[in-house]
């Protein structure tokens, strides 16, 4: 009977990742398309005026993911333990602490934003109504994306990814077909395209209203506002935004510091290097994301054995597949960049290696964080932990200012991830029976440790000893694929952990081309 829950168990999550994958290549092509389009819709100088007032309000988006984080974990939560009384309770009581929230929001944005936007940006005198216009109909927009936090949380709490895949599918192909209206629109384009992006978010909140209220019995609102519950999401969210806000600051500073020693050229290297890490990382973060929701289910309902064996499990195979991408990425970083840009920026090459490093080592704690996420404990966490990332401002500042490369502050991010990734294991600590550092630290760490060494051999030779250019970037990239993937399979796997992953690899196969023929 286990074993069969073990079975559908994987089987969701293979059928999850797949529909997951599937939304993040559509939106990424159809995304960098939608670009193109509306910068020739818009203008350069319109274009600009929507990205910075839109990215004005945009700064709220901190608030809202932490609060996102909050209400998926406790609807997760309760949905572990079994449907109650207490699931409604948790979906009405965050609707109205979203509800006060935007109105809170609109309140204090519409003040300070409006004197901002008139007094502080540098804007041609003929379209500030214009930027007003966007201003506003930005902030409903945002204002709209709180309220449908609820909804969107219940979605993936409920793991029906395919859903959640479909809605973004349906957000881009919609965004694409407004550039072809802005662009034919003989009224002001920018007001033009603010009206239909707003336009668009009211669509996705009706459909996600509608589909939440006919499938899941916990999504209609009812008169219900538990003050216990809210002090408890409220104080998950706000140490959650500590967290958040120390990674935001970490990257920031970094660039502000690059900025100061090095000058716009080295921010420009710094940029380009984190945007094909942000392209890499996506991967991997769908790949999580199909576990998280089980990660919590299974720490609700008490079921610590088997969550700690899907722990280990989801930190070693999301670090495989980081492995498996950024390898060959690492050793063709040159190539590449001069493929993609023509013109590479001093230190580009030296960045992105070091960003991937820091990824990897960010990877292998990413399940860790969706548990101690579950566990609700997480105020000395997010204190200790956020401290640790934001030690990167003021060793980077010491090296800067010894006269070292500025190269040193990816010397230094890496650093702190792998001190960071320690900590986070340390301060697992105690959180239920089974966990075992020293188990993650043999079980995990030295695994990956092993499988990358020896995946990174062959590469490496080929890399040196064959002449520069596209053959060796093509035996490169094919010996990184075809090394990892058999290290993680003799040396990363148990014999069990091997049939189930071979298995698995099948299922995932088998789903994506089922979604892809629907």
């Amino acid at each position: 009977m286990q074993n069969q829950e073990h079975v559908n168990i994987n089987k969701r999550i293979a059928k999850n990742a797949a529909a997951l994958y599937l939304r993040m290549i559509i939106s990424m092509l159809v995304g960098l398309y939608t670009s193109r389009v509306i910068l020739q819709a818009l203008g350069i100088e319109d274009y600009g005026i929507y990205n910075v007032v839109g990215g004005f309000v945009s700064m709220f988006s901190l608030i809202s993911n932490s609060l996102q984080a909050s209400v998926q974990r406790f609807l997760t939560f309760e949905l572990g333990k079994g449907y109650s009384q207490q699931l409604q309770v948790v979906f009405s009581t965050s609707f109205f602490v979203l509800l006060g929230l935007s109105i809170l929001v609109i309140f204090v944005t519409e003040i300070i934003g409006l004197w901002y936007l008139q007094t502080k940006l540098v804007l041609p005198a003929s379209r500030l109504f214009a930027a007003q216009c966007c201003f506003h109909l930005s902030l409903l927009s945002f204002a709209l994306s709180l309220l449908c936090t609820p909804y969107v949380s219940s979605i993936i709490s409920h793991e029906d990814m395919n859903v959640y895949a479909y809605m973004s599918i349906l957000d881009v192909v919609f965004k694409l077909r407004i550039c072809y209206v802005v662009m034919e629109s003989s009224i002001d384009r920018l007001i033009c395209y603010a009206v239909l992006l707003f336009t668009v978010g009211l669509i996705s909140q009706l459909i996600y209203w509608i589909y939440c209220r006919r499938k899941y019995p916990e999504c209609k609102v009812s008169c219900i506002f538990d003050r216990t519950l809210f002090l408890q999401m409220f104080a998950f969210s706000g140490w959650n935004f500590i967290g958040s806000s120390a990674a935001i600051l970490r990257s920031q500073g970094a660039s502000l510091l690059l900025n100061a020693f090095g000058g716009p050229l080295v921010n420009a290297a710094n940029g380009i290097a984190n945007t094909i890490s942000s392209v890499v990382s996506s991967f991997v973060g769908n790949f999580t994301q199909a576990f998280n929701p089980q990660i919590t289910k299974q720490y609700a309902a008490g079921q610590y054995d088997s969550l700690m064996k899907l722990v280990v499990y989801s930190s070693k195979y999301s670090y495989f597949l980081m492995l498996i991408l950024s390898m060959p990425v690492m050793f063709n970083t040159e190539y590449i960049l001069k493929t993609w840009l023509g013109i590479v920026p001093s230190y580009t090459v030296t960045f992105t290696r070091w960003i991937l490093v820091m990824l990897l080592l960010d990877t292998v704690t990413r399940p860790i964080i969706t548990l101690k996420l579950a566990n609700s404990n997480i105020r000395n966490y997010q204190i200790v932990v956020g401290g640790v990332i934001l030690l990167v401002i003021p060793l980077s500042y010491i090296g800067l200012s010894m006269g070292l490369p500025v190269t040193f502050v990816a010397v230094v991010n890496a650093f702190v991830s792998f001190l960071a990734m320690f900590v986070r294991i340390y301060m697992m600590r105690g959180d239920f029976a089974v966990w075992s550092s020293m188990l993650f630290i043999r079980k995990v760490l030295i695994v990956v440790f092993y499988v990358s060494l020896a995946s990174s051999v062959l590469p490496f030779i080929s890399y040196y000893f064959m002449p520069y250019g596209f053959y060796n970037v093509l035996v490169t990239t094919t010996l990184s694929v075809i090394s990892t993937v058999v290290m993680t399979l003799f040396l990363g796997c148990t014999s069990n952990e091997r049939i189930v992953l071979l298995d698995q690899m099948r299922k995932i196969s088998s789903s994506i081309r089922s979604v892809v023929s629907r």
